[in-house]
Formats: structure tokens, sequence, C-alpha cells
């Protein structure tokens, strides 16, 4: 399969089914609001690193959640309801994506989250596309989740945490609440042995595609958010 290069039209991309087996579908473009919206709403997303130009992808089998069946473990639902952390919907979406993005280079494993990538998501934040959950302790951030809704879709995009379950308790206390919104399901775009825990399943690229057309015509839920308001 070929890569396609993106034109300076930010809504034209190839068809999703034409992604190479890996999933990797164009290249070049850039990070405005437009061209991601146009993106997603296609189920596309970017990912790359610094040393490559941008890259987007459309995975094909693709891991969603549905957030009405998320797995809680005991020990887990034993923190949410015991008030270790406040958490919140929409308060520092900044904080969170720099979160994000520092947890990878602590790691030692670099980060797909750019200068430019957080720039972008923060316009995303702005327009009430983008969202953030997070989680506190003492008055300090200390994990959460960021991600973008696309009618009832919510594109699940990274997360972090500072201190033991922070992340996955701000993780839980979201899905919960995109469940309360009707929302369809969250797109997880890559398999992992944690996601896998929280319920995520795979599903050929077909059956995402009518999903997130579904999804799309059930209406958007703008920003910001706040938990038990819609």
């Amino acid at each position: 399969m070929p890569i396609f290069a993106l034109t300076d039209e930010p809504t034209l991309f190839p068809r999703p089914s034409l992604a190479e087996p890996g999933g990797l579908l164009a290249v070049g473009g850039d990070l405005c609001p437009e061209r991601l919206v146009a993106a997603y709403r296609r189920g596309i997303f970017p990912w790359y690193d610094e040393d490559s130009p941008i890259l987007w992808w459309s995975p094909d089998p693709r891991p969603i959640l549905f957030p009405g069946q998320v797995h809680v473990a005991r020990r887990l639902e034993r923190t949410l309801r015991s008030g270790k952390f406040r958490l919140s919907l929409d308060t520092d979406f900044g904080g969170v994506i720099r979160g994000c993005a520092g947890a990878a280079r602590a790691a030692g494993n670099g980060t797909w989250i750019l200068p430019e990538m957080i720039e972008a998501y923060e316009a995303l934040h702005a327009a009430g596309i983008a969202h953030s959950v997070e989680a506190w302790q003492d008055g300090v951030l200390v994990g959460g989740a960021y991600g973008v809704a696309i009618g009832k879709a919510f594109f699940g995009e990274s997360m972090f945490h500072a201190a033991t379950d922070a992340s996955k308790v701000a993780f839980v206390s979201l899905c919960r609440h995109l469940d309360r919104l009707g929302f369809h399901f969250i797109d997880c775009q890559q398999t992992t042995g944690h996601l896998c825990r929280f319920g995520a399943v795979e599903v050929r690229r077909g059956e995402f595609t009518k999903r997130l057309e579904a999804a799309r015509e059930s209406g958007d839920v703008p920003g910001p958010w706040t938990f038990g308001a819609p």
C-alpha cells in the first residue's frame, strides 16, 4: 500500500481502508484544529516523534472500550470510594498533557507529545473538543488523562500518574462520566495489557468505522465538562 502525502487542504484525507498493514495511512500536513477534527471524524489520528514528519494512522484491528463495561478491580474500587484523590474535569488540561509528555521522558522512552502537539491539543481544548480528567492530592495534580470527543466517541490519547493509582482512578472516573453522557465507546488506539485489563477489545476497521459513524450522528457534547453535568 502507498503512503499518501497530505495536501494543504486540511479536510482531505485518504480512505482509512487504504492504510498499510501496520496502520500508517498518510504523512505531512499540519496540526491545525480543522485538520485534526477532520482526521478524528474519519478515525485517523497523528502519532510521530521529533525525528519524523507528521504521521497519520488508522490501525486495524482497533482496540475500543465501552464506558459502561469498564472492568474495575476490587482494590481499585476501594481506592475510588476512599476519596484519596479529588477528581475534576477540564480544570487543568495543560497540566495533564504536559504531565503525559513528561512521564514518557522520565521513563526514558521519549515522547510523541511534542511542543507542537501540546499547542494543537490545547487549541482543541479551548474549542471544547479535547477534554481532560485530573486527579489531585493535597492540591497537587498527581494524575490524569486526556482525549478528543467527536460526537459520542471519545478518542483516548494519553494518561500519566505521579502517585500510585492516580491515573487509574482518573480513567475509571472518566469512563463512568462518558457512560452517563451516553458515549458509545472509547478509542484506545493501541492494544496494551493495561487497557485490556480495563476491558478493551479489538474490532476490525469496518466495525470501528460503523460505530464511529453512529457515534458522530448522536451529537456533540462540547466542553467544558464537569462531573455530574452534561
